[in-house]
This record gives C-alpha cells, sequence and structure tokens, in this order.
C-alpha cells in the first residue's frame, strides 16, 4: 500500500456532514440552558480577546470554533492554520497566540468554554496521532496509521477530525462505513465463513468485509471466504511479522494479493515500533484517540 498524500487542512472542513452544526447548538445549550448571569454582569460592550495556546500541539478543531464563535454573535480571525504547530517554547514564553476573537464581551464569554474544550480535546487528539506516525515513518513504515470507533459518544465527530488532521486514517466512522466481523460475530454466527458469507450477501459491492482473526489459519478461512481486510488481533510483534509475510506469500501462490492486513491489539507509543512491517497495510490503535492530554489553551480579553 502507497503512503497515503498528506491532507489539505484547508479543506477539511467540506467533509463534515449538513448535521454537524447541530451540536454546537447542543453544546451551548448544555452550557446555557436559562440565564447567563455572567453575561448580564458583562454586557454587550465590544470586546476583543486573544486565543492562546499555552502547550505544544498541532492545531486542530478550527470549523467547531468558527461556528461556536458565530453562533455567540462574535467573529475569530485566525493567525495560524489548522495543522500547524502551537505552544513551541520561544517568544510569550512558550505561548502561541492563535487567534483573535471580537464581539460583545457577553458573546465572548458564551463562547469562551464550549470553544476551548473542544479545541483542547481535538488538538490533544492531533498532537498525539501526529507523534506516533512520525515515529511510525521514522521506523520505516509505509502502511497508515488508523484510529478505532472507542470514541466518545456524541463527540465521534470532533474525534475522527483530529485524527485526520494529525495524519491517520480514521477507520470506520461508524458501523455502516465497513463491515467488520470481529470474535463475537463469529461465535454468534458460528464460522467464520458462514459470518462472512452472511455479510457479502447484504454489503454490496461498496462495502469491504474485515474479518478479526487470532491466528494465520483463521486469517486463510477469512480470506477463502472472500474478506477484503484479515486484522492480526493481539499478535507479537514477531508473531505479526512471520503471520503477515507468511500470508502474503501463500495467497500471492494462489493469485490472489488484493487483499489487506490490518493489525491491533495494545499498541501505543511504548510498543508499536515493535509492530513495523512493510507487509501490514494498517496498523490501527485506540491510543492515537483515548486517554489523550488536552493541549492547553486560553482566551483573554485584551486590556
Amino acid at each position: 500500500m502507497p503512503v497515503p498524500v498528506p491532507l489539505d487542512h484547508g479543506e477539511l472542513s467540506a467533509l463534515l456532514p449538513p448535521s454537524w452544526k447541530d451540536q454546537i447548538t447542543a453544546w451551548l445549550a448544555e452550557d446555557a440552558p436559562s440565564f447567563d448571569y455572567g453575561g448580564f454582569v458583562v454586557g454587550d460592550v465590544p470586546r476583543t480577546a486573544t486565543l492562546w495556546a499555552k502547550s505544544p500541539g498541532i492545531l486542530a478543531g478550527v470549523p467547531f470554533v468558527n461556528e461556536i464563535i458565530n453562533r455567540c454573535g462574535c467573529s475569530i480571525q485566525w493567525n495560524v492554520k489548522e495543522g500547524a504547530q502551537v505552544g513551541t517554547p520561544g517568544d510569550n514564553g512558550g505561548k502561541t497566540a492563535c487567534a483573535v476573537v471580537s464581539g460583545p464581551a457577553r458573546g465572548l464569554l458564551l463562547a469562551e468554554r464550549v470553544a476551548l474544550n473542544v479545541l483542547a480535546r481535538c488538538t490533544g487528539i492531533a498532537t498525539r496521532t501526529h507523534a506516533v506516525l512520525t515515529a511510525l515513518r521514522a521506523a520505516g513504515y509505509r502502511g497508515r496509521l488508523a484510529g478505532t470507533r472507542k470514541t466518545t459518544p456524541g463527540f465521534r465527530l470532533v474525534e475522527k477530525y483530529g485524527m485526520l488532521v494529525g495524519g491517520a486514517d480514521m477507520h470506520r466512522v461508524d458501523l455502516s462505513a465497513m463491515v467488520m466481523l470481529k470474535d463475537n460475530h463469529v461465535w454468534s454466527r458460528g464460522s467464520i465463513t458462514d459470518a462472512v458469507k452472511a455479510a457479502k450477501s447484504v454489503a454490496g459491492f461498496s462495502l469491504k468485509i474485515e474479518v478479526e482473526v487470532q491466528s494465520e489459519e483463521e486469517a486463510d478461512e477469512a480470506l477463502a471466504a472472500g474478506a477484503d481486510v484479515v486484522m492480526l488481533d493481539n499478535f507479537t510483534g514477531d508473531g505479526v511479522k512471520v503471520a503477515a509475510a507468511s500470508l502474503r506469500q501463500r495467497w500471492a501462490a494462489k493469485g490472489n494479493s488484493a487483499f489487506l492486513i490490518e493489525v491491533s491489539g495494545g499498541l501505543t507509543s511504548d510498543n508499536i515500533d515493535a509492530y513495523v512491517c512493510n507487509d501490514v497495510d494498517i496498523i490501527s490503535t485506540s491510543y492515537i484517540h483515548q486517554g489523550v492530554p488536552h493541549v492547553d489553551f486560553s482566551l483573554k480579553i485584551n486590556r
């Protein structure tokens, strides 16, 4: 599989579905469900504020922040582009002035916490994703790094977006994006062959079918049944290298070289190098988006 082409971060907002702005409405309603007492205190006097990044990271979440700011009657002018490194040591004590926000004081403070929460989480995901991908490339890996579906309910769109900004593949966005047959599917159906057959009967030509396997024998059964992707789940690093090479050679001899091999299961920055092998097309891990430290941002009204 060729190395993915780097994304143009300026165009990522075009991926967002028409319904995404409804989430902004829900976030603002959660934060201000009735009266805004602090807003009464400051009123609608015009103010400007600086959005600061106060710790290192890869900026991500710009479309969401823009919409939050606009919903609160304010405007924002960015000084840096999405995907840029922010908060690096240097001027301003390691802080980056990412944007200037203008509008009524009440609107600035209504938008502040919701915008910062989204930005901190999305940037945190992009930052770890970028770090892991950079390490894999340095180790010689040419395939894809992918996230998982282990996302926060109601916040998946933001978290998947952060993975994209960081340079990773999102993997499945939802259950309708691809057919993934895991151990519970196989056990419930009775066999890998029967599970793949059932999936193929409804999935149509446009959906890939992936099967999670625990051995080369299970991978062979999945490929023989017509799976497009086999996931080597919870293998050791050495086990992955042996199994992936063996599968490639055996199925090439049978005239099938089109399938993809994915590796997953407990991968972190501490052990992922052991799995670098270019017989593997995809390395997937929830490490790039679960338990990720937030990047610190603040919004300070200019005096």
